[in-house]
């Protein structure tokens, strides 16, 4: 195991230098790239210590070294060059080195490193000491310069070109940045190109590089972004700042892509798409993350973070962002459902286990694993929450005052909380607790109805998280709303403000006693805990006004059937049956809404949900009842679920629309329910005649469902079988539909197929991470689940820790359940930590679920 260092947030000190610019060359060669630096470098005056110079490097093998043109003998050990304080002027000085590399030996996909014959860089969070000696840390912002030399055809860099030759391009980025948002991309590729004017008339290139033959799947992405440039300008004020946008897509990455400044790195999964090739949530994702990295430009480019302990800064307000965009985009009642159910199945998941973490962390010893469903899906919640509190009139003026103040700062929490305190008047104190507390609060609530004064009485809780066994009370803002039993609404949405443990809230003037929407739009990152019958979640998902507690009472209430089923062997409940099919038929409903009604509680949320009742979940009954379940209600819907895919089966020429996504989502998840009741003959027939992707997965998946398929499989993989990011799919769902008693012999056997590449990310992730999703393949009783993985997280380990640690995550939930399967589990994590040489990147986190128990 590697020795193991941990930073604090406390112990922060500005740098002890200033790097005023950087010139770099590259002398690109697989094995033996050449890097030369030139440093211009003065005494920080905010230090008033005169320091050493220490410059961070790993795996760079220095050629030479000089200081104002003098050849010096600096330290160099395995993680730094050190150059001692007597040795330095106490004035501006240049410092030039000279490194080699082997981009190619670089499985790590940290640093430079080759993708099928591409150079490609990935420097956030630390990858750029991969590169050459420099201070790796994001409060160190400089304007770089940069030269490429390579007879490949394409040389790009961040920032404007300069100028270009046979052999060799230029680069200037006038916009000081820290060296993670340095990138650097050279090979064979082909642009995808188109125009941009900003508002006040800049003239922007726009250009998506992509392998030859990829072409034509980049007009989607491109779309993207320009919508979104349009929509930053119009929504924030921001326009772009350089006269070029490149965007170039790569196979081996381990994110969805990088904001680098003007050179955004992308996985090509995230960037490729057509009718034929991708599926709507493909169009969403792409539509989302070409928003996401393009709005880095000013939240997380323009102004960064002090020290990756502010990665909330960046992350949780550039995703709060991107919500916000595709909201706009497309339906914003649905996007709101599927954020949130995001968060639930990732970040509350996290939050109720070992990994808890504040949004804003007091230590770490890997950075890499605190890019994480706190940092970036709570993150964005908080900025909601903030929003809320002080009204999008307070939003605007604090945001534009955040610009102003800080544009080229590496800014802080507390910087931002500063802008709305000044804006607002308020005191954010309290507040700030969501940034620093971990843990998902908890919210009971109680009613009182007396002669026309209805009272809710809330009670928030705080449970404790490793490290921090008592917490304070939170400000909650509750949005809630009021309606009659006849189902009309009385009292619109109003926003509470909770700031007590305990607090209480009056409603006069009533004249019968209504039923409470509590929580709309999900307006806190909470656990709901109110006792309501049955009756009143069908009431409610008839009747309420808002689209999330609507489609909420149906969830809860589906949720408390299943606990039924599995914990008392109950029946499936004719009342969420009955409310099911009303949703289902009503066409006055958009259908994408209608497609999320009929997706059944996940068996991970189940098992959660159970856990938090005080059971021990057992993963094969929920798997059985959720089954049960789904066929009860295929056969409750009847005829009309038939007429209902008719009337879908439309031959309409197809659209990445919002509406025609909606209803092709309704009619797929219609195609799965019917395949319960025909065994699926009908989605074979459906596979047959697909005339697109989503179409093809959905025939698919309702096949494997109900465990046919086979020759559709062998017709998938023979008609895309050289295109990889398809083919991801046709691994993922195989292992995600297999029985669970098979499926580790499934995921095994299709690891063995020819041509299936492990160290790529994308392709480890839809074998291994599609079984770890698996719930109740991954937690079956005889333990081949956990050894499955962790045999895989060893072999990966070496190669690309940081893919390797953020699978591993999968074992996180394991103290919820019986002693056997913990036992087995604990057995595999501390199989992984007694390891030689495990990375500590996976070291830290097997450490921390271990510490669970």
């Amino acid at each position: 195991m590697s020795e193991q260092k941990t930073v604090y947030l406390a112990d922060y000190q500005p740098y002890s230098h200033v790097v005023d610019s950087v010139d770099l060359t590259f002398r690109l060669h697989p094995t033996a790239t050449r890097v030369l630096a030139r440093l211009s470098l003065r005494p920080n005056p905010e230090r008033k210590d005169r320091n050493h110079l220490r410059l961070d490097g790993e795996g760079v093998k220095l050629v030479s070294c000089s200081l104002d043109g003098q050849p010096i003998t600096p330290t160099v050990d395995a993680q730094s060059l050190t150059i001692a304080a007597h040795e330095l002027p106490n004035a501006p000085f240049i410092l030039e080195t000279e490194v080699e590399i082997a981009p190619e030996a670089n499985t790590a996909l940290e640093g430079l490193y080759m993708s099928n014959g591409m150079y490609c860089t990935q420097c956030e969070a630390e990858g750029f000491r991969k590169i050459t000696y420099y201070p790796d840390r994001p409060d160190v912002m400089s304007r770089f310069k940069v030269r490429i030399e390579s007879d490949l055809p394409v040389l790009l860099s961040n920032g404007n070109p300069t100028g270009q030759g046979p052999g060799w391009a230029e680069w200037d980025d006038p916009w000081p940045k820290p060296a993670y948002l340095f990138a650097l991309v050279a090979g064979d590729l082909r642009a995808h190109s188109a125009k941009f004017a900003t508002a006040s008339g800049r003239p922007v290139d726009l250009n998506i590089w992509v392998r030859p033959g990829d072409e034509d799947r980049c007009a989607y992405a491109m779309d993207s972004l320009i919508r979104s440039m349009k929509w930053d300008e119009q929504a924030y004020g921001r326009e772009y700042d350089l006269d070029v946008f490149n965007i170039v897509a790569v196979d081996d990455f381990n994110m969805g892509a990088m904001e680098n400044k003007g050179l955004n790195i992308f996985n090509s999964r995230y960037v490729l798409a057509s009718p034929e090739t991708a599926t709507d949530d493909d169009y969403a994702r792409i539509e989302a993350i070409v928003a996401h990295e393009y709005f880095h430009n000013w939240t997380g480019n323009r102004i960064t973070c002090r020290d990756w302990f502010q990665l909330c800064l960046k992350e949780g307000l550039t995703v709060y962002r991107d919500h916000q965009f595709s909201g706009d985009m497309r339906s914003a009642a649905v996007r709101r459902i599927e954020d949130v159910a995001v968060l639930r199945s990732r970040q509350f998941r996290e939050d109720n286990g070992p990994l808890a973490h504040p949004v804003r962390p007091e230590s770490f010893i890997e950075i890499n694993n605190f890019y994480t469903a706190t940092v970036y899906e709570k993150g964005a919640e908080v900025i909601g929450m903030l929003k809320s509190l002080v009204g999008e009139t307070g939003y605007k003026r604090a945001l534009d005052l955040y610009f102003d103040r800080h544009d080229g700062d590496a800014a802080t929490i507390e910087d931002w909380l500063k802008v709305f305190e000044d804006v607002t008047g308020r005191d954010l104190s309290q507040f700030k607790l969501w940034y620093s507390e971990a843990g998902t609060p908890r919210l009971k609530v109680t009613e009182n109805w007396d002669n026309g004064v209805y009272t809710l009485t809330f009670t928030q809780t705080n449970p404790p998280t490793p490290g921090q066994p008592e917490k304070q009370p939170k400000v909650i803002p509750i949005k809630v709303g009021l309606l009659n039993p006849n189902g009309d609404e009385i009292v619109p949405t109003i926003m509470l403000e909770m700031t007590r443990p305990r607090q209480s809230f009056r409603f006069e003037g009533l004249a019968t006693k209504p039923v409470p929407s509590i929580l709309r739009g999900f307006s806190a990152p909470v656990i709901l805990d109110r006792k309501a019958p049955a009756t009143e979640r069908a009431f409610l998902l008839a009747h309420d006004t808002d689209p999330f507690n609507k489609w909420e009472a149906g969830r809860a209430l589906a949720k408390e059937v299943l606990a039924d089923m599995v914990l008392k062997a109950a029946p499936v409940s004719t009342n969420w049956l009955d409310a099911v099919a009303a949703v289902t038929f009503d066409e006055t409903l958009d259908p994408a809404f209608r497609a999320l009604c009929l997706r059944l509680p996940g068996e991970d949320d189940m098992a959660q949900t159970i856990h938090a009742m005080g059971r021990i979940p057992d993963p094969a009954k929920i798997h059985a009842a959720r089954r049960e379940m789904g066929g009860a209600l295929a056969i409750r819907l009847g005829d009309g679920l038939s007429r209902l895919y008719k009337d879908l089966d439309d031959n309409a020429p197809f659209s990445p629309s919002a509406a025609q996504a909606g209803r092709r989502a309704l009619k797929i998840a219609a195609l799965g329910l019917l395949s319960r009741r025909d065994g699926g003959k009908l989605a074979a027939s459906a596979f047959a005649r697909a005339r697109s992707m989503t179409e093809e997965i959905g025939a698919l998946a309702a096949l494997l469902d109900v465990q046919q398929g086979q020759s559709e499989l062998v017709t998938f993989a023979a008609r895309w079988g050289r295109d990889a990011n398809v083919m991801d799919k046709w691994y993922a769902l195989q292992i995600g539909y297999a029985d669970p008693a098979e499926a580790a012999a499934v995921t095994a056997r299709l690891i063995e197929t020819p041509g299936f590449d492990w160290k790529n990310p994308n392709r480890f992730r839809s074998a291994i991470g599609a079984f770890a999703a698996n719930h109740a393949a991954f937690h079956h009783r005889s333990g081949a689940g956990y050894r499955l993985v962790a045999d895989w997280l060893l072999k990966l380990d070496p190669l690309n820790p940081q893919t390797a640690a953020r699978v591993s995550t999968a074992f996180e939930t394991w103290p919820r359940y019986d002693a056997a399967r913990r036992k087995l589990a604990r057995g595999e994590l501390g199989r992984m930590l007694d390891t030689p040489g495990l990375s500590g990147d996976l070291s830290e986190m097997v450490e921390r679920m271990l510490a669970a128990g």
